[in-house]
């Protein structure tokens, strides 16, 4: 009986030791989950960036080859 309650025991701390290691896991899916969608935020605004500056190259070399004929 001493030694089946033992087993029991065993199987039980070992049972709880598993569902930590699941909470753990699942805790740390969550914190990449919200890393990765900070991510996605700042490579958002990064390309809103890029476009913008890409859009005042194309105006300032517009404005830029309009003097230069203006001038010849």
């Amino acid at each position: 009986m001493k030694k089946e309650r033992e087993d029991w025991m065993r199987l039980y701390h070992k049972t709880l030791k598993g569902l930590e290691i699941m909470i753990d896991v699942q805790r740390m899916v969550k914190n990449i989950k919200k890393m990765a969608e900070e991510a996605n935020t700042t490579i958002t605004e990064v390309e809103g960036l890029v476009l913008v500056a890409s859009i005042n190259n194309r105006t300032i070399n517009a404005t830029n080859i309009a003097q230069i004929s203006e001038n010849l």
